[in-house]
């Protein structure tokens, strides 16, 4: 089957389709994270449905600074392992389609839930990321769409706005994909030298030792995860820790010491030139 590359909406629109439609949103330079999440979408609609990943290296999410332009650009290579995976279209739109009257004047706000973390260290990143979220689910129209759980707050907005906004999709969350050295896949990872990733695998380890001591309640799931993160900091290149959280997955506040019931454990760091992002979700008390 060959998958098909429509460039405008309309292009999209055309191709037959029997069926639920589901959607992968991504910026491109697929990897095998990607393939695990169309899989799971050709999974969720069976073979008389209809998979599209989307393609779009979206301007709004890149702040001053950022590697917009250093930002790998591979469709050949994208199309080819999306067909792989179960995809029946690649759409990649050029920035006129999706933002035809140039910078959008109208933007979706991500409110307070966007400017923590991630939103506190990138600011106008959520911002820039939901709007084209919702620009790309009017675009497609799918019946549900899939997202990875590597990025944990990235979900939990998307969620939230397809709740608050009545989006009329299901948003599945699909578990983060890892490399055998336990590195989360990120398209990002091919900046890092051997020596830049050798300091990156101190990100995972922080998070599974800090899972180790769930039991022991919140302020000892931090305290051992920290630990390792201190060390890493000494190693060379050093890790330079932006934030270690552990946090409530509904809002992304911190958890109070005496939480119970599900929390994310969430970091970001930059090592060399690359910056990262890992999360695990956990369970703190009683297991349900």
């Amino acid at each position: 089957m060959t998958t098909r590359i429509p460039r405008t909406a309309e292009e999209l629109h055309a191709l037959p389709r029997e069926g639920r439609r589901a959607v992968v949103m991504t910026m491109g330079a697929l990897h095998e994270g990607h393939a695990t999440l169309i899989r799971s979408a050709r999974e969720l609609v069976g073979p008389a449905g209809q998979v599209v990943v989307t393609v779009f290296v979206n301007p709004l999410q890149f702040g001053a600074g950022e590697d917009l332009d250093r930002y790998p650009r591979t469709l050949d290579a994208d199309v080819e392992l999306a067909g792989r995976a179960g995809a029946d279209a690649v759409f990649a739109p050029a920035v006129e389609e999706v933002y035809p009257g140039g910078e959008p004047q109208v933007r979706i706000t991500a409110g307070p839930m966007g400017e923590r973390l991630e939103g506190a260290s990138r600011p106008g990143h959520f911002d820039g990321m939901l709007t084209v979220v919702a620009k790309l689910l009017h675009l497609t129209g799918p019946d549900v769409a899939l997202f990875g759980q590597k990025d944990a707050q990235q979900l939990a907005l998307i969620r939230r706005m397809a709740r608050d906004l009545n989006f009329p999709v299901e948003i599945v969350g699909v578990p983060t994909v890892r490399e055998d050295d336990h590195l989360a896949l990120s398209s990002r990872n091919r900046y890092l030298s051997e020596a830049d990733r050798a300091t990156a695998l101190e990100l995972s380890r922080a998070l599974l030792t800090g899972a180790e001591a769930v039991e022991a309640g919140p302020a000892a799931v931090r305290d051992a995860a920290r630990a390792v993160l201190d060390r890493a900091a000494r190693s060379q290149p050093p890790l330079l820790l932006d934030y270690l959280a552990l946090v409530d997955p509904s809002d992304f506040t911190e958890v109070p010491d005496d939480h119970t019931g599900e929390a994310v454990l969430a970091v970001a760091a930059r090592v060399g030139t690359t910056r990262l992002i890992d999360n695990i979700p956990l369970y703190l008390g009683a297991q349900r």
